[in-house]
């Protein structure tokens, strides 16, 4: 599982009010999230009348596609005609198999600074064996999930052949 953040801000130059800040923010909002299914939500001040922070979030399978999406809405937002891009900060998280399950190993475990407190950011192009070790992973909960779903039907098999014997 890979997580891609892509946090930024929007310069609203002109708006008067909270309600011209507010039309350029959803209006952004609805888009991004309608083309790219990103989960999307202004996270700075709400009460500044030029300025937006807002971060979005992708979920993917692995790190390329998620770079993918990351990239495309960069794009669109350097094309914004309501406002103006300020600062990007792009972040892919890779979910390893040692934390899958909620806990981080303590060697993947970051000094404690920044937005990702306690992550270790892993760049999805640096070879890392990240996405070979996560792919390891779901095939064998795959195969153990198949293996289980083959047991259970036996078992049901096995107790309509018995029950057919007794009838």
């Amino acid at each position: 599982m890979v997580l891609g953040v892509l946090q930024f801000q929007v310069l609203i130059h002109g708006a008067e009010s909270l309600k011209d800040k507010r039309r350029v923010v959803q209006s952004l909002k609805d888009r991004l999230h309608r083309e790219h299914l990103c989960s999307i939500a202004e996270v700075g001040d709400p009460d500044l009348l030029n300025v937006a922070t807002v971060a979005l979030a992708v979920v993917c399978r692995d790190g390329q596609r998620a770079g993918e999406i990351l990239d495309s809405i960069t794009i669109k937002l350097r094309e914004l005609r309501d406002g103006e891009v300020g600062e990007i900060d792009r972040q892919v998280l890779h979910a390893s198999a040692g934390w899958l399950g909620g806990t981080q190993p303590e060697e993947d475990r970051a000094p404690d600074h920044g937005p990702a407190e306690g992550l270790r950011i892993r760049d999805p192009k640096a070879g890392d064996g990240s996405d070979a070790e996560t792919d390891a992973l779901i095939h064998e909960r795959a195969l153990d999930e198949d293996l289980i779903a083959q047991i259970e039907e036996a078992e049901r098999e096995e107790r309509l052949r018995r029950g057919g014997d007794a009838a």
